[in-house]
């Protein structure tokens, strides 16, 4: 039964899903907002549930041996997943917009995107209108961190 990766790897992501929406379900509601704070992780929470069931379902497309990653991309995605990591550190500290946008601009930048005006453009108007989406449309709080909002 569990004879493909893509089945394994399925399953693990479907406890996973699971229990992210167990907790969100768990989130406290607010009175008096249009959109409460758990539809977001509830939405993520489902996507991802769904994604492992049609994954579960996919036929691999590699042979039964194992898959080598080449050297140099294993230490891409090393470096990338400590952006990830410096990312979830930082956010409360520094605030959303301000930690977007470093982290938009340097994983760009790593990835070889050296174009830096056009990289700060887009690393600050992403977070800036994400921010602005979330807090002005959805009247859902982000970190503001050291920013004055």
């Amino acid at each position: 039964m569990l004879n493909t990766v893509n089945k394994k790897i399925s399953l693990i992501l479907a406890f996973v899903s699971i229990g992210y929406l167990v907790l969100a379900f768990r989130l406290p509601a607010y009175p008096y907002v249009p959109v409460d704070s758990d539809a977001v992780p509830i939405t993520l929470g489902f996507i991802l549930l769904l994604l492992s069931i049609l994954l579960f379902f996919q036929k691999d497309n590699h042979s039964q041996g194992k898959t080598k990653i080449p050297t140099g991309e294993k230490k891409v995605i090393l470096t990338v997943l400590g952006f990830v990591l410096l990312f979830i550190i930082l956010l409360e500290f520094l605030g959303f917009i301000i930690t977007t946008a470093i982290f938009i601009f340097g994983n760009t930048w790593f990835l070889g995107y050296k174009k830096w005006k056009s990289n700060l453009i887009v690393s600050l108007a992403i977070p800036l209108a994400i921010y602005f989406l979330f807090s002005k449309f959805l009247q859902i709080s982000l970190p503001q961190g050291i920013l004055p909002f």
